[in-house]
């Protein structure tokens, strides 16, 4: 079977979870991703617990699918070695702070000259211009600064972090936009591109709803707990064992959620409800109506009856719940694979779905430099080079018991 990104070989020198993101999409997609890693510490992620005979296993979830080449850049020979295998790259992608590239020698002016049409990827925190661009950043400032920390939340509460690293992820995801489309127009034009992906950018371009609100009527994304902030019933509302979500975001819908869920057809000549702008405005008194009838069944009661009349809902699980829920099981975002280190584990499987080419996870994480010599060799090198790179600790394999220095 033949996968998108079939031949495609990119150099990734990214990590913690924007660029690795990235670049797990890519190696989901067929791409030969090959990690670059410095040693002996690797990928800074590679230090987060639960550790499973000494392998991190969060660091595995975003670097399936990739090899590891353990590289000292610092170096003279580790830079050449790099340009070297740039020169068979299609794509080189980096999250360093800005400026950190072109000291190591690596930037895109320096790998453009071993391979012209090269796609050269940056992500940082706020992007290689404007009076941030020198400021490390990571998700959480990312959050900060587009105001989503300010809009999520309880009314009342402490700025608020969004459960997920929603930037971090909002960054690897548009830069996988990005080099799928400067792909498009490298094979059209014969010409390659430099990408300038920023944390805060691509979490800003996400507040579709909150930017129109604001410039139209200088609205303030204030946070609403559950609820949405145009539309109701629209929330999570407490049953008797938890909660449950309701969507009846149409006038058709909540005629239809009055009547055949929750058993208040009066609610249709009730003024106050009546249409959208007034359950908005008595948003309050909706809440507590509806929670006084939900909160006297499980949620198991309401889904059916939700389900019944064809209103949208749902149960708000725990995320061992979710893990373990049937349907994401017959969807097969939870599958198994073996790693040479940790053993037989779980791993999220791929959300692309598609009716003639199937995506698998198709390796596990690599240990750190466990495919050094690989990658060498196919990059030319002969055996004693190797070995003579292994020495003078260059190159790193932690499965070796030679000695090595740090790469810094």
């Amino acid at each position: 079977m033949v996968l998108p990104l079939d031949g495609f070989r990119v150099l990734d020198l990214t990590r913690f979870l924007s660029g690795p993101y990235c670049t797990m999409v890519l190696a989901d997609l067929g791409a030969d991703v090959v990690k670059i890693e410095k040693f002996p510490e690797g990928d800074e992620s590679r230090r987060y617990s639960p550790k499973i005979n000494g392998e991190s296993y969060p660091y595995t979830m975003p670097n399936r699918g990739k090899r590891s080449l353990g590289l000292d850049l610092k170096a003279e020979h580790g830079r050449e070695i790099f340009l070297r295998l740039a020169r068979d790259a299609d794509l080189v992608i980096e999250n360093f702070r800005p400026g950190v590239a072109a000291r190591l020698g690596v930037d895109y002016e320096a790998v453009k000259q071993v391979r012209p049409d090269v796609l050269y990827c940056s992500i940082s925190g706020f992007g290689q211009t404007g009076p941030y661009r020198n400021r490390p950043g990571f998700d959480i400032m990312a959050q900060g600064v587009t105001g989503f920390m300010r809009m999520t939340g309880y009314p009342d509460g402490r700025p608020t972090k969004v459960g997920i690293a929603i930037n971090d992820i909002a960054a690897g995801t548009t830069a996988v936009n990005s080099i799928l489309a400067a792909e498009l127009v490298r094979q059209r034009t014969g010409e390659g591109q430099y990408i300038d992906i920023s944390l805060v950018d691509a979490g800003l371009a996400w507040t579709v709803w909150e930017s129109g609100a604001y410039f139209g009527g200088r609205e303030l994304p204030e946070p609403s707990g559950t609820r949405h902030r145009r539309s109701t019933p629209y929330q999570a509302y407490r049953t008797a064992d938890g909660y449950v979500t309701i969507g009846a975001n149409t006038q058709r819908l909540w005629e239809r959620c009055v009547t055949d869920v929750l058993g208040r057809e009066d609610w249709l000549a009730d003024p106050r409800f009546a249409d959208l702008a007034s359950r908005m405005a008595h948003l309050e008194d909706l809440e507590a109506e509806i929670e006084a009838i939900t909160s006297a069944q499980p949620t198991a009661y309401w889904i059916e009856r939700l389900d019944a009349a064809g209103v949208p809902g749902g149960p708000v699980l725990r995320y061992d719940e979710t893990l373990a829920d049937p349907h994401i099981q017959a969807r097969e975002m939870v599958v198994e694979i073996d790693h040479p280190v940790i053993g037989p584990m779980k791993s999220l499987g791929t959300a692309m779905k598609m009716s003639q080419t199937k995506l698998d996870v198709r390796r596990p994480a690599p240990w750190l430099g466990q495919h050094t010599t690989e990658v060498l060799r196919e990059g030319g090198f002969e055996e004693a080079v190797i070995e003579d790179l292994y020495a003078t600790g260059v190159v790193y394999d932690q499965a070796r018991s030679a000695p090595a220095r740090s790469g810094g």
